[in-house]
Order: C-alpha cells, then sequence, then structure tokens
C-alpha cells in the first residue's frame, strides 16, 4: 500500500470520519444536538417538544449523567440542555461550554415547565431521533438524525422542507465504504502510514483519552472499576492497562466535563482502543511513532468488527474495541501480521456475546474484562497457543471469523436486544 493509493486514501477517510470529539454520552449528546439544531431553526424556545427515538437510545440515555446538568440524566435532560444551554455549531460538544450556576437554574426552571411527549419510533431503524419543536406563536420545526449521530436527514419549519434526504437503512450512511477493511491491509496501513496524514485525529486520541482515564483514577467517579483493580493487581501491566480504560469509562458515564476521542459513534470504544496501548507504550519506553502506529492498528480493527456489527446492537461494543487493543499491543510489541491476526481470534473467542444493556457504570467493568481478553488473547500467542476454526464460532481466517461475529451481532442479539430493552423499561427497572 501506498501513500496515494485509492485504498491508503480511504483508511485515512475513514480514521478522521470515526475520531471524532465528544462530550459525555454520545446517545444523549446526539439528542442535546438534535435540540440545540431544532431550536436553532424554530428562532425561539419551544414551549412543546414531541419526540420519538428507536429502542437503542432509550437503551443509552437511560442511565448516565449529562454533563453540565448539575448531575440529571434521561432523554427529558438531555433535550432540554441542548435547547437551554447547547451549540449546535459544536456538534457532539454540544453542551461543553461550562454551565454557570444561573445557567443550571434556567435549565431547572425550563425543565418544570415545557410540555415533552416522549415515544418510541416506529422506522425500525436502531438509531432514530425524530424531534418536533413548538413556539407560543404555532410555529413548528422537525429535525430527523438516523444511523450516526449527527446524520441530519430531515429539517422542516412550518411545512418548508428545507433538508430532506433519503433515509438509508446502514448505520454507514454518507460515510466512506469500510468494507475494504481486513487484518492484512490494516497490518500493512499500519507499517506504512505518513504520520502526517494521522497525527492530529490519533494523536488527539491519546491525548484526551488519556487524560479522561487519570481524572477516573485520580477523582470518585462510578463505580471506580479502575481504582478497584490498581488496589488489588496494580503489580500487573496487564491489569493497569485494563483499569486505566475502566477508569475513563466510570468518569464519562458519571458526567464528567471532559472531551473523549469518539470510535464508531462510542466514547467508551475509542477509550478502550487507545488507553491500553498507551499504558504499554508508556511502561515499555515505546517511541511516539510506534504508539501512533499501534493506536491507528487498534482502530481499524476495533471499526473492521463493529462494521458488521453495527453502531448500536446487542453485543458490547467495548468487546470489539478490547480485541482492537489487544491487537494494537501485539503490533507494538514487535507482532506483525500473524501476531495481530492470531489476537484477534483468540479475543473474540473469549467475550463475544456479551451483552450492552445500555451506557452506564458498569460499562467500565466490561471494558475491564474486554481488555484482560485481548491481552491474554495475545499473550496466547506468544506462547503458541490459540483457538482453532471450528471452535465454536471461531472459522479458519481472521477476517471470516470477524464475518461470524457481526453475523451473531447482526442477526442473531436481535431479539436479545428486544429483550434488553424490555426489562430496562419494565416496573422497578
Amino acid at each position: 500500500m501506498k501513500k496515494g493509493d485509492h485504498l491508503y486514501r480511504q483508511y485515512v477517510s475513514i480514521l478522521h470520519e470515526e475520531l471524532r470529539p465528544a462530550m459525555g454520552c454520545t446517545e444523549p449528546i446526539a439528542l442535546a444536538y438534535a435540540a440545540a439544531k431544532a431550536r436553532q431553526l424554530l428562532g425561539a424556545i419551544p414551549s412543546y417538544v414531541d419526540v420519538m427515538v428507536s429502542g437503542n437510545i432509550i437503551k443509552n440515555v437511560k442511565s448516565v449523567v449529562v454533563p453540565n446538568t448539575g448531575g440529571h440524566h434521561g432523554i427529558a435532560t438531555a433535550i432540554c440542555a441542548g435547547i437551554i444551554l447547547g451549540d449546535a455549531d459544536k456538534e457532539l460538544q454540544v453542551i461543553s461550554n461550562p454551565a454557570t450556576n444561573e445557567d443550571l437554574l434556567g435549565l431547572e426552571e425550563y425543565m418544570s415547565w415545557v410540555q415533552m411527549r416522549i415515544g418510541p419510533s416506529k422506522s425500525g431503524l436502531v438509531f432514530d431521533i425524530d424531534l418536533a419543536l413548538f413556539d407560543d406563536f404555532n410555529n413548528c420545526v422537525r429535525l430527523r438524525i438516523v444511523n450516526h449521530h449527527t446524520n441530519i436527514v430531515l429539517m422542516e419549519k412550518n411545512g418548508e422542507k428545507l433538508l430532506d434526504l433519503p433515509v438509508e437503512e446502514s448505520s454507514e450512511d454518507h460515510l466512506t465504504d469500510k468494507s475494504c477493511l481486513n487484518i492484512e491491509s490494516i497490518v500493512e496501513f499500519a507499517n506504512c502510514v505518513d504520520l502526517s496524514d494521522i497525527e492530529a485525529v490519533v494523536g488527539r486520541q491519546i491525548d484526551c483519552n488519556m487524560a479522561i482515564a487519570r481524572e477516573g483514577i485520580k477523582n470518585n467517579w462510578g463505580a471506580n472499576i479502575g481504582s478497584v483493580l490498581l488496589a488489588h493487581q496494580s503489580d500487573l501491566l496487564s491489569k493497569r492497562a485494563a483499569a486505566y480504560a475502566a477508569a475513563g469509562s466510570d468518569a464519562r458515564m458519571s458526567g464528567c466535563e471532559m472531551p473523549v476521542i469518539i470510535l464508531s459513534g462510542s466514547g467508551n470504544q475509542g477509550i478502550t482502543a487507545s488507553v491500553p496501548v498507551v499504558v504499554y507504550a508508556e511502561a515499555t519506553g515505546k517511541t511516539r511513532e510506534q504508539l501512533l502506529r499501534s493506536v491507528v492498528l487498534s482502530d481499524l480493527v476495533t471499526i473492521h468488527q463493529k462494521t458488521g456489527i453495527g453502531r448500536l446492537s446487542a453485543y458490547c461494543g467495548a468487546i470489539s474495541a478490547g480485541c482492537g487493543a489487544g491487537a494494537g499491543i501485539a503490533y507494538l510489541m514487535g507482532g506483525g501480521l500473524h501476531a495481530v491476526a492470531h489476537t484477534v481470534v483468540n479475543s473474540v473467542a473469549i467475550l463475544s456475546g456479551t451483552i450492552c444493556d445500555g451506557a452506564k457504570p458498569s460499562c467500565a467493568a466490561k471494558i475491564a474484562a474486554a481488555v484482560d481478553a485481548g491481552i491474554l488473547g495475545w499473550q496466547m500467542h506468544e506462547e503458541h497457543q490459540q483457538f482453532y476454526g471450528g471452535d465454536g464460532i471461531v472459522t479458519k481466517g481472521v477476517d471470516k471469523t470477524v464475518k461470524n461475529i457481526g453475523r451473531l451481532a447482526s442477526e442473531g442479539m436481535r431479539q436479545t436486544d428486544a429483550t434488553i430493552l424490555e426489562i430496562m423499561l419494565s416496573d422497578g427497572c
């Protein structure tokens, strides 16, 4: 692969599309962005809001704290924060401006009187946000986002369509085609990429995600999974890698007002794919170049898996990112294609099928387990051990195994996703 080749350009484009800054869990932030954009279009503070969202949005907004809201969570909070505090031009950092006490009082007051109806989308799309805002003078705007977090397909004011794009049944709507991804080419790209093409986005990922990971270790966030791990197993480098990744998630899920660089639409995946590789690089004295190339590999391995799975699923995305981190560590420590391929196969065989039951503090524990699985997959290769084709969902060939994971998640776990949502919304949940 050479710089300037079509495939090379695709890989660079994928990284630039996927590695984006966000503050807070991305689903409530997508709601806040939609609300801020719609309020901008309305030109007034709405007195009535009607919103329909898909089940996976409900699942991922229910239990996480929305940053800069004084500790509130939920769909209504995210929408009101976008309307009152949001800057739509900042997209997934829409509510990143520090909220003053006056701002928070204003938000609380607005939440006390605005009328809002929240209902489930009937579109069948996994990712669907459909907002209608009304002011006191019978002006109305409608805005719809589908498939991924900033993909606006409809804007309408007082019945006049300002934007009306066809809705695709694909989470990759309007994004670079990712069918070009395969493990051999990912390793080749990591070997040859001109760092000037990726250093800005990958370097920002390393810096931002390590900053929130350190914050998660230092202070009291969520279930403090990172601190728990360090209290018992800090002598193991593998556990330190898992601890820091988990700590970043704990801070993020609990409303920490620090930006994260997301991957495949997820801050947790952006953290998990990068932080363990950084911990290993710092502990073993690797160069900045070695670190950047290894994180690039981890990111692309994660994206490769997520392409078949989908952005939102009953399959925990941290598992894919933990596998990516294991592959990135294998590469960082001198492994080539053979090591990376075996790490991927070994690690996906260990924890595939772990459910996603929404964004919440236990995500941090799942991240720790995912990183453990990724590192174990690499350690197995180092000891000349492996899982073989025919062992469960593992088949001969790493990319065929990755394809099986995508099928398991996108086809086999559809009913699992529906059942998870039913449980989460049941009385007493």
